[in-house]
């Protein structure tokens, strides 16, 4: 690393002011700070207050994010192997699931990379951190069927969209990851819903086993196919047909469980979340008007994409409420207008998108009135402190 460092300091000046490579200034301290940890602070949009700077906090959150997309790889080799009758070991079948999403990945980080760089060159600034987040997130709540150009569409819209037009990493409203994945639902549906979309090469039209359906559990629930929803233990381990990285709750947990012991993810968000799910899963059971609403309100947080919501993208720091109290408020509430959105609206059976995206754009109101509130509480104590 030494000799990695005087190497980096050798070609330096070439890319500063007055260099013979300015322009590209932007470029070379995204690659070096990548490499060895900055010695500036933040100074504009998110921040890092401990002694961690943001690149390191965004590392931790893919690291967090590895069990979901190995789990996610393996699965989609496995739903292919089950809609076609193939037979197959362990290592075949994460190596198809393994050349399927690749390509995703690599077309998500190429594709807003690539932005970022641009508005960095254009603004002359650093690259900010953000992406790799981003960049590893969106392949995971997209099928893996979704044609490859729409990936790349999708980013560059997020990212431009969702992150640059508010001022970049830590100034953005949205999350950029749900910013992609509503694009790609609104603009092209059929590739983003239906039974065929989940399972690697039935677009393709390649010829399945007869009996097969690869609908996912929440499509079965909301066509009232309640029997044919797969058992919980399935969709705790995630065994089913789903977006690539959303299905295993284990990993998903795995990954919480890292978020929450290095400080990263909010523990608040994250039980809050799940909180206003259980709560409003318990009302709709009460009124079990039909047979979406008599599912068991545990087994929503393990269907669809809740979990996943609730621990990688409704804790994202960026675009969640930043004060304690508005933590809770802000998850339970998300939790709470998932699960109304996917039992009473058959046309978003999914609910956790909507969900986080209203309230992201509500989080910054739920702040004010937290902080207003608790100046209110002191205001009144220093009157009653000054009347006695």
């Amino acid at each position: 690393m030494k000799l990695l460092r005087e190497k980096l300091d050798k070609i330096k000046p070439h890319f500063q002011k007055g260099g013979r490579f300015e322009k590209l200034h932007s470029t070379f301290d995204a690659f070096e700070t990548f490499l060895f940890v900055p010695d500036r602070v933040t100074d504009r949009g998110a921040h890092i207050r401990d002694a961690i700077d943001m690149k390191r906090t965004m590392i931790i959150v893919v690291v967090a994010m590895i069990p979901t997309l190995l789990f996610g790889m393996w699965n989609v080799g496995y739903q292919h192997n089950i809609a076609f009758g193939i037979d197959a070991g362990f290592w075949e079948t994460f190596w198809y699931g393994f050349l399927e999403v690749l390509p995703i990945i690599i077309v998500s980080y190429v594709s807003g990379l690539a932005v970022e760089f641009a508005f960095a060159q254009i603004r002359g600034h650093e690259v900010n951190e953000g992406f790799l987040v981003t960049g590893m997130l969106i392949p995971l709540i997209v099928p893996v069927d979704v044609p490859l150009w729409m990936v790349s569409v999708a980013t560059i819209f997020a990212v431009i969209i969702g992150k640059e037009a508010f001022g970049g990493t830590g100034m953005n409203i949205l999350n950029p990851a749900l910013t992609a994945r509503a694009f790609l639902f609104f603009a092209y549906p059929i590739y983003m819903s239906g039974d065929d979309v989940w399972i690697s090469g039935i677009m393709n039209g390649e010829g399945m086993v007869d009996g097969f359906s690869g609908a996912t559990p929440l499509a079965h629930a909301a066509q009232g196919n309640i029997e044919s929803v797969p058992s919980a233990m399935e969709m705790f381990i995630g065994t089913i047909p789903g977006s690539i990285g959303e299905t295993s709750t284990i990993a998903i947990l795995l990954g919480a469980a890292l978020l929450w012991f290095t400080g990263i993810g909010s523990v608040r968000i994250m039980a809050s979340v799940f909180a206003g799910g259980l709560v409003m899963g318990l009302i709709l059971n009460a009124f079990a008007a039909n047979p979406f609403m008599e599912i068991p309100a545990w087994e929503h947080l393990i269907m669809g994409g809740f979990a996943f919501g609730a621990v990688y993208m409704a804790t994202d720091p960026v675009t969640a409420s930043q004060t304690n109290r508005g933590k809770y408020i802000y998850g339970f509430l998300i939790g709470l207008l998932a699960i109304l959105i996917r039992v009473l609206n058959p046309a978003f059976p999914e609910g956790m998108m909507l969900a986080i995206l209203f309230m992201n754009v509500f989080a910054p109101l739920i702040d004010y009135n937290v902080m207003q509130a608790n100046i209110r509480r002191r205001i009144k104590r220093a009157s009653e402190g000054s009347d006695n």
